[in-house]
């Protein structure tokens, strides 16, 4: 009965350790914002690995899939298993202080996949520990699948494998695209909100100060505030969380106007991306204007996108002579709707119809 618990366990805990690095791997960047949210000052304050992000992510997410393979095969089971058991100590940590604290709202561990709220993420490190632990205490019952020279091969190629998907989609895009700016989106569509569609519950609460105290009070108890009390703020308290569209931060500005709605009625739109014009690249921004002018001569309207301030837009312009308009989204949807800085995207009417990495834009159909 105990080998069977333990096989189920070795399964179980390896082949979930190896999708979730493959969801991950596929879009590394994307759990290296997520990394950089757990760095940032209000969560772990751990600013001086912000930089070391990306690093940091494709590391992690190769020795994930790595171990889970290991363990499947039987690879040194002492080395493996108390690395696995490192691992999701040092995640059941974060996870719990990301949930207790409300710090971060998804922890990414199946990137943009499948979603999993602060408490869904802690449970599921639970669970996970669980089984490593049943694997801890008997180890014994781990026998390797192989003899040993070939699980040392089909582990170095297992790190080699790992290690060219990382570089591919790097340099390119990820090979599964799971967020909602997939290519075939209609993005009006995907911003509406069905008719019926539940809405948020939200209660509003009064802060007044009431004996130097700030106190809080809600609208059922506005009767009850002592005279002489200060008012202090008033703030939304969300009770339930209504239907969320795919899309719901989408915006196209320029001079304070939103052009979204004329824009993407647009026959014809190609959009550079780029969230920071200053950390964007320069292999790619030298070969937009390029093709901002085969795009005008196919009919195309052309503009770009970025979070970056209006001084760094016209520097931008004057060193790489750009002709086209820039309009403002804010970063965080600029990174969604694209990894590569710059990217390009190409809409009809609204419909994403193909985006590519500035190293592939001999692939794009205009």
């Amino acid at each position: 009965m105990k080998n069977v618990i333990v096989q189920f366990s070795r399964i179980f805990v390896g082949l979930l350790f190896i999708i979730s690095g493959l969801i991950k791997l596929n879009d590394p960047i994307g759990f290296s914002y997520k990394l950089g949210e757990y760095f940032g000052e209000t969560v772990l304050n751990l600013t001086i690995f912000i930089p070391y992000a990306l690093a940091i992510a494709v590391f992690v997410v190769i020795l994930e899939i790595v171990l889970g393979f290991m363990l499947l095969i039987g690879f040194k089971p002492k080395f493996t298993v108390w690395s696995l058991l490192l691992v999701i100590v040092f995640f059941t940590f974060l996870t719990f202080y990301s949930a207790y604290f409300n710090k971060v709202t998804d922890c990414g561990c199946f990137g943009d996949a499948l979603k999993l709220t602060p408490w869904q993420s802690f449970t599921k490190d639970i669970v996970l520990l669980f089984f490593i632990m049943v694997l801890f205490l008997e180890i014994k019952f781990i026998n390797p699948l192989f003899n040993a020279n070939f699980r040392n091969a089909l582990v170095s190629l297992s790190i080699i494998l790992c290690s060219y998907m990382g570089y591919w989609v790097l340099h390119h895009l990820p090979l599964k695209d799971f967020r909602a700016y997939k290519v075939g989106t209609n993005i009006q569509q995907a911003m509406s909100v069905p008719d019926g569609a539940q809405k948020s519950v939200v209660k509003m609460v009064f802060i007044y100060k009431v004996n130097g105290v700030d106190k809080n009070f809600t609208e059922k108890e506005l009767m009850t505030i002592p005279a002489g009390a200060t008012f202090v703020d008033r703030i939304d308290q969300v009770v339930s969380e209504g239907y969320k569209p795919p899309i719901h931060d989408f915006s196209i500005e320029k001079d304070g106007t939103d052009y979204k709605d004329e824009l993407l009625k647009t026959p014809k739109l190609l959009i550079f991306t780029t969230y920071d014009l200053q950390k964007s690249d320069k292999k790619g921004m030298v070969q937009l204007e390029k093709l901002n002018q085969l795009a005008q001569r196919k009919g195309y309207k052309v503009i770009a996108m970025t979070a970056s301030l209006e001084d760094e837009i016209l520097k931008a312009k004057k060193e790489f002579g750009f002709t086209f308009d820039f309009y403002f989204c804010d970063a965080t949807t600029l990174k969604t709707i694209e990894r590569a800085n710059p990217s390009i995207i190409v809409l009809k009417k609204g419909t994403i119809k193909q985006k590519v990495h500035y190293n592939d834009i001999s692939l794009l159909n205009l």
